[in-house]
């Protein structure tokens, strides 16, 4: 029986639930999101009743979000250290998820439930990237 010590973790990397790949799988499907949200905001979406300028502005909003977060999920995935961290790549997936999950559900069928949800997803971005620091 071997005991952890510093440089071992004390559960194995096969029993963590944040994988590099499933960070990667998360950053492909926010930037593939953000991608069909942008190209449907630039021509679909301006057809719909009901659309205004405020509406197209927060889709563009939330479909540069999605992107970001998943170019920044690639990058993660690929880090050393962070690629396996319990905190900071799940906050920013989750996060992004919601903030612009919540922004386009707002626009598309106008949930008003889900005003309150989309700053809790935005804090939940910025937890994660804060956390990158330390």
């Amino acid at each position: 029986m071997t005991f952890p010590n510093s440089s071992t973790p004390l559960l194995p990397r096969s029993s963590t639930f944040v994988t590099p790949s499933l960070l990667w799988k998360a950053g492909a499907i926010l930037a593939a999101t953000g991608m069909v949200a942008g190209a449907f905001g630039s021509h679909g979406l301006k057809r719909r009743p009901g659309i205004t300028p405020d509406s197209l502005t927060a889709w563009q909003t939330a479909a540069h979000y999605a992107i970001f977060n998943g170019l920044a999920l690639f990058m993660v995935s690929m880090h050393p250290r962070f690629s396996t961290h319990k905190f900071a790549g799940p906050a920013i997936a989750g996060g992004g998820f919601v903030f612009s999950g919540s922004i386009i559900a707002l626009v598309l069928w106008k949930l008003k439930f889900l005003g309150p949800i989309t700053p809790l997803g935005g804090i939940f971005m910025i937890a994660g990237y804060i956390t990158l620091a330390f």
